[in-house]
């Protein structure tokens, strides 16, 4: 067997340690513009979740993430991977109990005064067809909007749910039939104790025309055609109907309430909005 030698040009240096190199930090380097910036860091990230589900305890989703901090008016950057660290320090799932927590050690990591948190979250919920019974899977879009001022920490839900809208205007001056379409709703709301995501979706899709299902057969078809047909809304009836249903409820503390419909007749939507900061509190 022959032997082998090293040639000089094998013998490669050993790499350098991270603690024998002095990296140059450019984001701690002082910026003279004099401006603050209210917002920096993340967004996009994909990290699985865990919320409470009124129907099985827990569901397990995939949010999509954004993490943001102020900048003091000195500093000219910061450094975007200790919110990937802050995330991860707190388990490879994240619970809405722990929001508050990471939005605190937000601020502790990057000694800042005020900082966000946005999850937003594709929610599933099992529905049962009206007339067959069939159940199928339909989804929803829920999203946290967090921020901690100091230690104050300020939380809002948004629900979004698309729905079915009959026009009153056409069915009133047609012989036969009126158009209709799919309209979203988006609900912001504030409260004292906590509100089921599922409460929010039944008071939208109380408030239209008629809800969506997932599978339908003819039976079901026809039924939920004929409920349409009987339940006409335009888009400020569908927003009027939802913040009726939330000043009733007792722990929703303030709302903004959008609606869009998709128009099936015009090359435009019809929008409209609704906000109060004192849901059904008169005194």
């Amino acid at each position: 067997m022959s032997k082998v030698t090293k040639s000089p040009r094998s013998k490669a240096a050993a790499p350098a340690t991270s603690a024998a190199v002095k990296l140059h930090d450019k984001q701690s380097e002082r910026d003279t513009r004099e401006l603050r910036i209210d917002k920096v860091g993340v967004r996009g990230m994909r990290f699985p979740i865990q919320v409470r589900d009124k129907a099985h305890a827990i569901q397990n989703t995939v949010a999509t993430i954004g993490m943001y901090v102020d900048l003091p008016k000195e500093f000219k950057g910061t450094h975007m991977s200790r919110f990937i660290e802050v995330l991860n320090a707190h388990g490879s799932v994240i619970h809405v109990e722990n929001i508050r927590d990471i939005l605190l050690a937000m601020q502790d990591k990057f000694d800042a005064a005020t900082s966000h948190l946005e999850i937003e979250f594709p929610y599933f919920m099992v529905k049962k067809a009206p007339v067959t019974g069939l159940e199928s899977v339909m989804d929803y879009v829920a999203r946290f909007e967090a921020q901690s001022c100091h230690r104050e920490v300020d939380f809002v839900l948004v629900v979004k749910a698309m729905v079915t809208t009959l026009c009153p205007c056409s069915k009133a001056i047609s012989v036969h039939g009126a158009h209709n379409q799919r309209g979203e709703v988006t609900v912001r709301l504030r409260f004292r104790k906590p509100v089921w995501i599922e409460d929010v979706i039944a008071i939208i899709e109380a408030s239209a025309s008629s809800e969506l299902y997932g599978l339908l057969k003819r039976l079901d078809e026809k039924a939920v055609t004929e409920r349409a047909y009987e339940n006409p809304v335009f888009v400020e009836d569908l927003v009027r109907n939802v913040a009726l249903r939330l000043n009733a409820h007792p722990e929703v503390t303030g709302y903004k309430v959008e609606a869009e419909n998709f128009e099936s007749i015009h090359n435009h939507n019809a929008y409209a909005c609704i906000e109060s900061h004192r849901a059904g509190k008169k005194g």
